[in-house]
């Protein structure tokens, strides 16, 4: 038997997996191509068929829009599109690519399509030309259904799957149940984009950098995923699908051996506690870690709670929400940052406006200061929920000493409310900003004075910093956390937290890393919040190490000129942690 063919990748998130691969599409500007086995050939036609049911119902939907706002006249063109979809040639020609090319639907569309835009660059004439147009265009809907139709999963299986990708993004890493998903693997994306954080907050082995990946898989072949190397195998043949077991064993053991210790106090090995706590999106991520071992949660993204509805939940619905996972926690505390649409994280049922650059426009705060109601029903929920609870509320993507008194005057009016309404409410709860927007950096001196904590977003910080949107594959590369600009931030923020006695955390995902967990203690954090996964090994490393050892190691960090400067020193750390 043939060996499997190694492709290698980038890693994103570390693990090892083993499984059936599954094809999911999440770039509607591509059509990802696979091969079909011909036992699925049937079922990738009826997917086709859907897609076109699917386009047919939208267009007729926005004929009737035109004819109702316009005229008919104007909706005639969707009539026309209807129409060439019904052809049942055109139909046939792309299930006969399907069968006899075994590929996948989306291929064959596009092939279509390709014909008929040769054909009009070949005629004559503007109304001819149009004519040719109308043509494509319909098949344009149904590529375009497909895209946005995830393939059926196997039937009949209960083994997890590998989902693969064109580009890794959060609906491709929720593409199916969090029970099912083993890894993900993507052609494009970046390592430390919202999908990367996602997946390391599932704790699933993921590795993006793979190009023409897709054009080498069949649904349902089997691939092996080393996430820390960053390896995929495909076919993997019986001799190494044992060594990657025996593996996968080993790695298990020793997370194992971790786990036990965790619930052990988060402190240095000279008696310094420190805080080790756990980010999470939903009450679904109580099922994959041990509380006992957490000091809290230091972020709960609410706004996934929000996504997960087909409308805005109601202020009962989300005080019964945050009173489960305040009473998960207690008495631990809970940081719950308000809610942080906008960019990326989109609410189906909440039409934001198109913006060309969306890292720098319309979300967070900024939202929540527009749409005030939103807040205050949050804000409600959530001190309603806090009573009698360590309930903590987070301000996202601050970016100014006005923002944070507006908010506190909006917050301090909830309050009031509730008490005269008879609601019990705690009077001292909390209100602390993230420090991601690097305009907080140079007013920071006067901020800690308005705030009762501080949680540095290093997910943002670094691509504000460095301008570099992380969710870009073409600078992905330049996204770097351990930039000397990030790690002098980062430094100085933790400097004016301390002379001013307030409390200070990092939430992002730098934070996952040991060795730059230790640096950030080094620098004067008090606390850490991590995707859970991640929280046995960082109290590990954190218990093996004096606090002096950590400041040295900051020292060292801060000292360098280079990106490459800094890795060596967090790599000699990490080379001492494995090795211990």
């Amino acid at each position: 038997m043939a060996r499997a063919r190694t492709v290698h990748g980038v890693s994103v998130s570390p693990g090892l997996a083993i499984g059936p691969v599954h094809v999911v599409q999440a770039a509607p500007d591509a059509a990802p191509t696979w091969s079909v086995a011909e036992g699925d050939v049937a079922a990738e036609i009826e997917r086709l068929r859907h897609a076109v049911e699917v386009a047919s119902e939208q267009l007729a939907r926005r004929q009737q829009l035109v004819a109702r706002e316009s005229s008919e006249r104007d909706a005639q063109i969707f009539a026309v599109h209807r129409m060439i979809l019904a052809d049942a040639g055109a139909t046939r020609e792309v299930e006969d690519t399907i069968r006899g090319e075994r590929v996948n639907a989306e291929t064959a569309v596009h092939q279509l399509i390709a014909r008929l835009e040769r054909t009009l660059r070949g005629l004559e004439g503007n109304s001819v030309r149009s004519y040719s147009a109308d043509l494509a265009d319909p098949w344009r809907e149904v590529l375009q259904a497909l895209l946005n139709v995830t393939p059926i999963l196997p039937q009949g299986s209960a083994d997890k799957v590998v989902l693969a990708a064109a580009v890794l993004t959060p609906q491709v890493v929720t593409a199916v149940e969090r029970g099912r998903l083993a890894a993900v693997v993507a052609e494009v994306g970046g390592r430390f984009s919202h999908a990367a954080v996602l997946a390391r907050a599932f704790g699933v082995p993921c590795v993006v950098g793979l190009p023409g990946l897709l054009t080498r898989l069949e649904q349902g072949m089997t691939v092996a995923v080393d996430g820390g190397r960053g390896v995929v195998e495909l076919r993997p043949d019986p001799q190494q699908v044992a060594e990657f077991h025996q593996r996968r064993s080993r790695l298990e053991a020793r997370r194992a051996s971790l786990s036990e210790q965790a619930d052990l106090p988060a402190q240095t090995a000279d008696g310094v506690r420190k805080g080790v706590l756990v980010n999470i999106e939903s009450v679904h991520d109580f099922e994959i870690f041990d509380v006992r071992q957490s000091d809290g949660v230091g972020l709960l993204r609410t706004e996934f709670l929000y996504m997960e509805r087909p409308q805005f939940p109601s202020e009962d619905e989300q005080f019964r929400m945050y009173r489960r996972v305040l009473e998960r926690m207690a008495p631990k505390p809970l940081t719950l940052r308000t809610i942080d649409i906008g960019g990326d994280k989109r609410l189906s049922y909440f039409q934001t406006p198109h913006e060309v650059n969306p890292a720098l426009g319309w979300r967070g705060i900024r939202v929540c200061l527009e749409w005030q109601d939103l807040l205050r029903v949050q804000l409600r929920a959530a001190l309603r929920a806090g009573f009698g609870n360590e309930l903590r509320l987070l301000l996202p993507m601050v970016g100014s000493l006005e923002e944070i008194l507006a908010v506190r005057k909006i917050f301090d009016g909830v309050r009031d409310s509730l008490v005269e309404q008879g609601f019990e409410v705690e009077s001292d709860t909390p209100v602390g900003v993230m420090v991601e927007v690097p305009s907080v950096l140079f007013t920071l001196e006067r901020i800690v004075r308005e705030v009762d904590f501080l949680s540095v977003g290093t997910n943002d910080l670094v691509q504000y910093i460095l301008a570099a949107d992380r969710d870009n594959p073409w600078v992905a590369k330049l996204y770097e956390p351990h930039h000397p600009a990030v790690l002098r931030a980062l430094a100085d923020i933790a400097r004016v937290a301390n002379a001013a006695g307030t409390p200070c955390a990092v939430c992002g995902d730098m934070a996952d890393d040991p060795a730059t967990a230790l640096l950030l203690f080094g620098m004067g954090f008090d606390s850490v919040s991590v995707a859970p996964y991640f929280l046995p090994e960082i109290k590990s490393a954190l218990r093996r190490t004096t606090l002096a050892d950590a400041r040295r190691l900051a020292v060292d960090a801060l000292a360098q000129d280079t990106v490459e400067g800094a890795k060596r020193v967090l790599s000699s750390i990490r080379d001492a942690l494995n090795g211990a």
